[in-house]
């Protein structure tokens, strides 16, 4: 093999090789500029029981699709996130300890599901049951 073709092949096998670097270099820039823009994040709503966004911070949707039953959407990704919510009252109706329970949690990216519910409600009443609530996203 001549010289100059011997210096081509090494050249081009360089740039493939450094571009191919600098490529996954790049994208795993771009994943940690993501995760640390993520970092220090709050998200907030405050929903009425009728799935009504009373006030919000990086979530901008709320759809109620069921007793008790919300899906919220989020401005940026919440899968690293720790997630609280709280029951409200009902225009200061204070319902007691222990009658009120709150689960939430995130089913993709930039969506959580939310289900209230009273525990003690009595028949006919489900436990299912459309309730205020507060979440708290905090990434």
């Amino acid at each position: 093999m001549r010289n100059s073709t011997r210096l081509f092949m090494t050249v081009a096998a360089s740039a493939i090789l450094a571009g191919g670097i600098f490529t996954v270099s790049g994208a795993a820039a771009q994943e940690a500029s993501a995760q640390r823009a993520a970092a220090g994040t709050t998200f907030w709503a405050k929903v009425a029981a009728n799935g009504a966004l009373l006030a919000a911070s990086g979530i901008g949707n709320v759809n109620k699709f069921g007793q008790g039953r919300y899906n919220l959407t989020t401005s940026a990704d919440i899968t690293r996130c720790a997630l609280t919510g709280t029951i409200n009252t009902n225009g200061g109706n204070d319902p007691g300890p222990g009658s009120s329970s709150i689960l939430v949690g995130a089913v993709g990216p930039r969506t959580l599901f939310v289900r209230t519910a009273t525990p003690s409600a009595p028949h006919p009443r489900t436990v299912d049951d459309d309730r205020p609530f507060s979440l708290h996203i905090a990434c």
